[in-house]
């Protein structure tokens, strides 16, 4: 990497530092340091149990326990035993601990506000942090089994949809698609799931259950910022494995040449081709694979 790649990444370190106020004893003027506002904030968005907190957080298990006192001791947070476990712990916020938690958010999210504001373009602010959110985090994504009526399935698939209808030549109608009703997309005929970055969504795929001898995938898309991930193959793999808990042994799909990447995908992951199965008017490729 040059001098210069190397440069602009500290660069970028220190205006973050900067204007995160990493290094300011009072974080958002509230009297504590970054360090356990960041634990506060983290167990006001529930995550109590301390191991999985110190490992959402990264933090050694003595720094931990140094925010925690200090939390304990301003009068913030209880540590309780955990209610399926005894002997471990949790946290949580005592009344004054949830006030607390509730101004940071109000301040955070102002914070954030007045950074877009000022920005003349955004949306293209935005798509940057995305990318470098999910080059730092990509270890931690995690795929989860929502609902597709669920905000965040939305999001994905509305995101999906206005990709089709850039890349296709005629466009994309999803009135004139197989759409799958939502319901064949829940358990046990189906199941949609999400791939989560802290909580927020950076793909999706949808296994439609179907009365025809099997399955459907559908609706498979990845965040440009998160592509080259490796998480298409991971969501595929996930879905297959939800086909065969739900003993569907033989799935389909159907993609479309203006998607190379997702014909390519299908190929290297062992699909086999085969002739139309459906009326839809976008597809042109069609496949099949044998999941038991």
């Amino acid at each position: 990497m040059s001098f210069d790649a190397i440069s602009r990444i500290r660069r970028f370190n220190r205006a973050v530092t900067r204007e995160t106020g990493v290094l300011d004893h009072s974080f958002l003027g509230r009297g504590r340091p970054l360090g356990p506002a960041r634990v506060l904030n983290a167990i006001g968005a529930g995550h109590s149990d301390l191991e999985a907190l110190r490992r959402y957080l990264g933090l050694d298990k003595t720094v931990l326990s140094r925010y925690l006192a200090g939390l304990q001791k301003d009068g913030l947070l209880d540590l309780v035993p955990a209610p399926t476990d005894g002997r471990r712990r949790r946290a949580q916020l005592t009344p004054a601990g949830v006030t607390e938690f509730t101004a940071y958010e109000a301040l955070s999210n102002t914070q954030a506000q007045v950074l877009l504001d000022r920005h003349p373009r955004p949306e293209a602010l935005l798509a940057a942090m995305d990318l470098i959110a999910s080059a730092l985090g990509r270890d931690e994504v995690e795929i989860a089994v929502a609902d597709p009526t669920d905000p965040r399935s939305v999001s994905c698939l509305e995101a999906y949809y206005n990709e089709l209808a850039a890349r296709f030549d005629q466009g994309f109608d999803v009135s004139l698609s197989a759409d799958p009703e939502a319901d064949d997309m829940r358990p046990p005929r189906g199941t949609f799931l999400l791939a989560l970055s802290d909580g927020l969504p950076l793909g999706c795929v949808g296994l439609k259950g179907t009365d025809k001898g099997y399955g459907e995938i559908k609706r498979l898309w990845i965040s440009p910022a998160a592509r080259g991930m490796g998480l298409a193959r991971r969501l595929m793999g996930s879905v297959e494995d939800a086909a065969r808990d739900l003993g569907i042994g033989l799935l389909r799909l159907d993609t479309n040449s203006a998607l190379p990447e997702a014909v390519a995908l299908y190929q290297a992951t062992g699909w086999t081709e085969i002739e139309r199965f459906n009326e839809d008017p976008y597809p042109d490729y069609f496949f099949e694979k044998a999941v038991t």
